[in-house]
């Protein structure tokens, strides 16, 4: 057995991460020197040797591989540590990872005079230099155990040993923790009397990078004896993750025309792998331009932080020249600081030259011809422009004006969207014989202004001249409506008016002829000729054919052109009222109880056909012969409301009791109407008009009736 090591012996024995045999008094395994201190130069040199380095597996060192911590520098086969290239600053420290199938150890090389700089495995694994110092009163000596992630088998292996310097005789070791007894669990196991710390199975440090385990010694009951003392298992990153593009899709947008250097968008790649170390120090390059024109190097991209500029001179940043405005970039993010070594990711960037105002539109010829008939309206031309701009674009979209020719306001112009054609169109009906031509100046703008160095030029002004054809337009009346008064009952063939209508194509001299072509009530005649309209009938105020006093005719004029044009006039005739219509009562019907107390009879109302003042205040009275009715009394109520009401009771019967109402026309006119009156039996709430009884009449009528009688015998 080998005798028990001091303090500091036991914490450089605990940093071996392999050890084949920890007793083995003949060959330790791991490297001979662990540390090393080396002045920082002013340059390392390209291949001159640093410090040389002694591994020994005690197995022959049959595939050794070294790996360095900075990946400018390497070990070669005979253990010598050399620079890849001439390089000034590398940190404060450099780690050399050596490993075999049986054993695998770390050796420390301090830069005294050396600065930080990212990827000093020193931060990464808080690996202390000096040996750790235990806790007062405590026996158990514990350094972090370091533990490349990516081990193949053989498992169990051994990864680092805890001392305990003054362990009773017969305790044992026990490890806790997550990774242990906690999930995880199993990862990493002691040997309970030697203090051996083995892996079972193959570590990733992106899943898991630092392990917090607990080590402690028990009796044999399993009570502690002392601890639980902290054990840092920390997980050495290997580059195993490729850089990975994942924000996209990356589109960029770039004005054509800007300034070389311009930034058109950033690239940023993730890397799985210890962003303390060159395994996550990424690197950008473009790798491929499609397309390759103008210039197969339109773009640059920062290196370090993936910003993609512009390095042409704006002319060649041209999108009206450029055969395609997009153009597809391979980025490439490449880890271990872009070494050859590196692992790499790539993704597309599309970047999309964007289009600014700097073409005006051009009209594709400076006169236009159009012709339209006269009366017609709609689009009678589509002027045509150029513009190399992106269609897309307000600074391609064309906006026409018309700037002179049209003081009527006849024309309008309107942009087709799909096109971006002018469309010019007549808005008011053109006629021929005020004017057979019309000059029209238009210019074309864009929707966009234009940039500061180009301006609209001749070609964005351009003439329409325009043709009116001239067409057989129908005759027009004149006035339209044509309006006369006229009382109503004129005698038939009294004339009316004579109507008038006129012939726009005042230089084909034609003869127009007139007729009716809608006469409702058929009162009217006109003659074909010229034009005197006279009546067929009586005119009836009163007539469903008239409202509100006035009556409507149309009548047709028509050309003798070939074929005929006709136009349409009307006639509204407003017939003034005379008292032709006698006044009428309602109701004509009323009935009465034989015994009631109250003797009125019924409220009667008067209506006339006529108009004010051949209407109301209506006169009620009944209509008396040689003797006077004693039964009946009428009472005016207002202008046009009565009251019939009895002097007495009359017994169960049927009366005819004759009404005359008259108006307060000039001359009056008068109507009489029999109002019929039943006499009804009401008793015990019952109202019976069924037995009425004989008819009866007013004691007039039965006194006329008498007399009659008489005279004929």
């Amino acid at each position: 057995m080998q005798p028990r090591t001091p303090l500091l012996l036991c914490v450089l024995l605990s940093q071996v991460l392999l050890l084949t045999s920890a007793e083995d008094l003949d060959c330790t395994p791991g490297f001979q020197q662990k540390l090393f201190h080396i002045d920082q130069p002013a340059q390392f040199i390209e291949d001159q040797a640093i410090v040389n380095l002694t591994f020994n597996d005690c197995k022959g060192n049959n595939k050794l591989h070294y790996e360095v911590s900075s990946p400018y520098f390497k070990v070669n086969h005979d253990g010598s540590l050399v620079a890849l290239k001439n390089i000034s600053a590398v940190g404060k420290t450099l780690f050399v990872h050596a490993r075999t199938p049986h054993a695998e150890d770390m050796a420390e090389l301090v830069i005294v005079g050396g600065k930080d700089i990212q990827g000093s495995l020193q931060d990464i694994f808080k690996f202390a230099r000096t040996s750790p110092v235990p806790r007062q009163k405590r026996s158990i000596v514990v350094s972090p155990i370091l533990i490349p992630e990516n081990q193949r088998q053989p498992f169990p292996r051994d990864v680092g040993k805890v001392v305990d310097s003054d362990r009773p005789e017969g305790s044992k070791f026990r490890l806790t923790g997550k990774g242990v007894d906690q999930e995880p669990k199993g990862i990493f196991r002691i040997n309970e009397n030697t203090g051996s710390v083995s892996v079972t199975r193959t570590l990733d440090r992106e899943t898991i990078a630092t392990y917090q385990l607990f080590v402690e010694t028990t009796d044999v009951s399993g009570k502690t004896l002392e601890g639980p003392v902290p054990l840092e298992v920390i997980v050495i990153d290997q580059n195993d993750n490729r850089p990975i593009f994942r924000e996209g899709p990356y589109i960029g947008h770039v004005m054509e025309g800007s300034p070389t250097g311009t930034t058109v968008m950033r690239m940023t790649a993730f890397d799985a792998d210890d962003p303390a170390t060159d395994n996550a120090l990424l690197r950008y390059n473009i790798r491929q331009q499609t397309p390759d024109k103008p210039s197969p190097n339109m773009f640059y991209i920062d290196p370090e932080k993936g910003d993609i500029v512009t390095v042409v001179s704006p002319a060649l940043l041209d999108r009206e020249t450029l055969e395609n405005p997009k153009y597809e970039l391979i980025i490439e993010a490449q880890d271990m600081a872009g070494l050859d070594v590196g692992l790499t990711g790539t993704a597309t960037a599309t970047i999309m030259i964007d289009d600014k105002n700097d073409h005006p539109p051009k009209f594709t010829k400076k006169e236009f011809q159009a012709t339209v008939e006269e009366g017609a309206v709609g689009v009678i031309v589509n002027l045509t422009v150029e513009d190399k701009d992106d269609p897309t674009t307000g600074a391609w979209r064309a906006v026409y004006t018309i700037i002179n020719g049209n003081p009527g306001q006849s024309f309008e112009i309107h942009t087709n969207p799909q096109t971006n054609e002018g469309m010019l169109s007549v808005v008011k009906p053109l006629d021929y014989e005020i004017s057979a031509f019309h000059t029209l100046l238009i210019k074309v703008e864009n929707e966009d202004p234009l940039v500061p160095d180009v301006s609209y030029g001749p070609s964005s002004t351009a003439t329409v001249h325009i043709t009116v054809l001239d067409v057989n337009e129908g005759p027009v009346f004149y006035p339209d409506p044509m309006m006369v008064t006229r009382q109503e009952n004129i005698s038939v063939g009294s004339v009316l008016l004579t109507v008038n209508a006129t012939d726009p194509d005042s230089l084909q001299h034609q003869t127009i002829r007139y007729s009716i072509y809608k006469d409702p009530a058929g009162w009217l005649n006109i003659n074909p000729i010229n034009g005197t309209v006279d009546t067929t009938a009586v005119l009836d105020r009163e007539s469903p054919f008239v409202h509100n006093s006035v009556y409507a005719a149309l009548f047709l004029a028509i050309d003798s052109g070939n074929p005929p044009a006709t136009g349409t006039g009307t006639l509204l005739i407003t017939l003034e009222d005379v008292n032709d219509n006698a006044p009428f009562i309602y109701p004509t019907v009323a009935e009465v109880c034989d015994d009631a107390k109250n003797l009125s009879v019924v409220i009667l109302g008067a209506s006339d056909k006529d108009l004010h003042p051949n209407t109301d205040p209506f006169k009620f009275e009944i209509h008396k012969q040689a003797v006077p009715d004693k039964v009946w009394k009428i009472s005016k109520i207002n202008n046009t409301h009565a009251l019939v009401s009895l002097l007495q009771n009359l017994n169960k019967a049927n009366y005819h009791l004759p009404i005359m109402v008259t108006d307060s026309g000039k001359p009056p006119m008068t109507n009489v109407t029999d109002l019929r009156i039943q006499v009804c039996s009401c008793k015990n709430s019952k109202v019976d008009c069924n037995a009425a009884g004989a008819l009866h009449f007013s004691a007039t009528s039965v006194l006329l009736a008498s007399l009659f009688s008489l005279a004929c015998l």
